[in-house]
């Protein structure tokens, strides 16, 4: 590529940056002063998740969500770059990054989609820049859209096997999900990974290895019967692996199926995915009360499936993702929102960021300079 268009993209980068930036946060006078200090983040997101997902599953059930209990709470505003629904890789790359990208990408700014010049840091890569270990577990591909956000740069969430070889030789402790179809363990082994993939394997890791799951469909049930670990016992393990960092550490948690149930219109799927993340929810809540120097995040990266109540009932009004807002709960920052209020989805990294100590997030790494 010529010098020329490298400077023009570097350009344009820097105009869009400049453009989004005015547009991006309410209170641009935040400083990481403004937010209680935060040694450990466990950063939730429950794909698709919306009120009404919620909703539904408490008046179906009966259940009471360990989510009802946090004091802090709000709502994400959730949007694209190119449009007012998102998809999981843009809603992920907001959270991830504190930029909006387009419908599709991952990780990328909008006018260097093949990260030419520059791309945005993700909170992963913000915590391994402070020295603490990161992971990243979800119930989908570790290849999906939500880990790929966390985890690459992307102009296309379909790139597995360039999202796969990132994460590859990437500098996460330890990264979960189902199956990738480029990973081979001997490109683990090559990269310094343990291979897992089974709960036995899982339970077997010990403190100061890195890891990457690939385990079965099966992972989202509350109780899924088999030899794959739930999405609880994930976290749990996750947490002790991690935890023992003099720094602190970053985990991303993912419930991908509220959202691939609701797809399909499937209610009682989605009940028990979110009871499902409800439960590490639990785990985590657990553990950060024990701790108390860990900030707790749940939220959402868009709704699926237009849940509204008629007569009554809780029904599905599409099979697609809505442009609603999405609950945003907290724990361990008293100060992360200021009554329940209504925030962009960019706007919540970037008050994670500021409650690890960085003021100056979002961050744009030069990938040529």
């Amino acid at each position: 590529m010529s010098p020329f268009v490298v400077k023009f993209i570097g350009l344009l980068t820097t105009i869009l940056l400049l453009l989004q930036s005015a547009f991006i946060f309410p209170s641009p006078n935040k400083e990481k002063t403004d937010f209680e200090q935060c040694k450990n983040v466990i950063f939730m997101i429950g794909d698709g998740m919306g009120f009404n997902s919620i909703a539904k599953t408490k008046a179906e059930t009966g259940a009471s969500l360990v989510m009802d209990t946090f004091e802090i709470r709000g709502e994400s505003r959730t949007a694209s770059a190119n449009s007012v629904i998102t998809d999981s890789a843009a809603g992920g790359t907001a959270l991830a990054t504190g930029f909006r990208t387009f419908n599709g990408a991952i990780g990328v700014f909008m006018g260097d989609k093949n990260h030419v010049v520059s791309h945005p840091m993700n909170l992963t890569e913000l915590a391994i820049s402070q020295g603490k270990p990161a992971g990243v577990i979800t119930t989908d591909s570790t290849a999906g859209a939500t880990p790929g956000s966390f985890s690459a740069h992307t102009s296309d969430r379909d790139n597995e096997s360039d999202i796969t070889a990132q994460q590859l030789a990437g500098d996460l402790t330890l990264c979960w999900g189902t199956t990738a179809g480029s990973f081979t363990s001997e490109a683990a082994e090559e990269y310094g990974w343990t291979h897992i993939y089974n709960k036995e394997t899982m339970d077997a890791l010990t403190e100061g290895s890195r890891s990457f799951g690939q385990f079965t469909s099966s992972l989202w049930h509350v109780d899924n019967g088999s030899n794959m670990p739930t999405l609880a016992e994930m976290t749990e393990k996750a947490i002790d692996l991690l935890d023992d960092d003099e720094d602190g550490f970053f985990l991303m948690v993912e419930g991908a199926h509220i959202d691939k149930n609701s797809h399909d219109k499937n209610g009682e799927g989605m009940k028990d995915a979110l009871l499902s993340f409800d439960a590490a929810i639990a785990t985590a809540l657990e553990y950060a009360k024990a701790d108390g120097e860990t900030l707790v995040v749940i939220t959402a990266d868009h709704e699926t499936g237009g849940i509204i109540l008629v007569n009554g009932e809780y029904k599905y009004t599409s099979g697609g993702h809505t442009g609603t807002n999405v609950p945003l709960l907290v724990y361990g920052c008293e100060n992360f929102l200021e009554g329940e209020i209504s925030i962009p989805n960019i706007e919540v990294a970037r008050r994670v960021a500021c409650a690890m100590g960085e003021e100056n997030f979002p961050i744009r790494v030069d990938v040529i300079s």
